[in-house]
């Protein structure tokens, strides 16, 4: 392939000083850019990396709309583009009622509240926005995404459904930005990678929008034995309910030329930016990383 894809960074606590190291790192190796989850302060990150980079683009991917004022968002975003000369693409979305629960807010439809986000961001005076990317899943979100904003990201797509989502959607330029963050763990013990990738998605199962979307694109049957095990309280279930099908659908794992195919053929659906979220079979984060960089080594 003749681009490198590019990666998904978070900085936790203790790990902050390193993460920016290995952004840097990042940058060196190629890769095509660096895009940060709401785990962690993902704003915060973008910042550092603003000062300690100078070429990689890099972005939230993304930051809860309801989490902060939209006012000292659009604030933050400014600066961001403004220090970093342009490279950076500021992601949204509306997340997921646990998330919201946990804030204490209620949010009203989501296509209205992120509609009126971006209007009430761009509506202020004597600030450069960076370009907005809005979390994507389905063809509702999908529209409003090329309509108000300048990209879309999904997390967790399957690949299955990629063409048709691309081919359904309303034509956009090149310039409109396409990415998706596909958990990735490289090991030749391709079962033990199956098993880190199933317990990185055993959260995501658990949340409505996102077994509607995949039983909408094949898998009603997974999702509903994933539902009967919520509603048992049999949690300690759902990675055996995960099968390799729609875990090879929806992630990359196994050996280093398993994960490079499967790479290869999510460029081949389409998507323009491959976002690859590592973890490891053997180690922390950081060896997460260097699997990835022995990839394209």
């Amino acid at each position: 392939m003749s681009q490198l894809p590019a990666l998904s960074l978070a900085a936790v606590p203790s790990r902050r000083t390193r993460t920016i190291e290995l952004a840097k790192e990042i940058e060196s190796r190629g890769f095509s850019g660096i895009y940060c989850p709401s785990l962690g302060d993902a704003l915060g990150l973008c910042l550092s990396m603003a000062h300690e980079t100078s070429t990689i683009e890099f972005g939230t991917s993304i930051v809860n709309i309801y989490a902060r004022n939209v006012l000292d968002y659009a604030a933050t975003a400014s600066y961001i583009n403004e220090i970093s000369e342009g490279r950076f693409r500021f992601g949204i979305g509306v997340s997921h009622a646990p998330a919201n629960k946990q804030l204490g807010v209620n949010p009203g439809k989501p296509l209205g509240d992120i509609r009126e986000f971006v209007e009430t961001m761009r509506a202020q005076p004597r600030i450069t926005l960076p370009p907005i990317t809005l979390a994507t899943m389905r063809d509702k979100m999908i529209s409003t995404a090329t309509e108000i904003g300048e990209g879309m990201v999904f997390a967790n797509a399957a690949r299955s459904a990629m063409p048709g989502s691309l081919e359904r959607m309303p034509d956009v330029g090149d310039d409109f930005w396409m990415g998706n963050m596909i958990p990735t763990c490289i090991s030749d013990d391709r079962e033990a990678a199956a098993a880190v990738n199933r317990k990185t998605l055993q959260f995501y199962v658990a949340l409505p929008n996102y077994r509607n979307y995949w039983k909408q694109n094949g898998y009603q049957e997974e999702m509903e034995a994933v539902e009967a095990a919520l509603a048992a309280k049999d949690r300690a279930a759902i990675p055996g309910l995960l099968t390799d099908k729609w875990l090879s659908d929806v992630t990359l794992y196994g050996s280093a030329d398993e994960v490079r195919e499967g790479l290869q053929a999510w460029y081949d659906t389409g998507l323009k930016t491959p976002i690859l979220v590592p973890s490891s079979a053997s180690g922390g984060q950081f060896e997460a990383f260097e699997e990835v960089f022995a990839l394209f080594d």
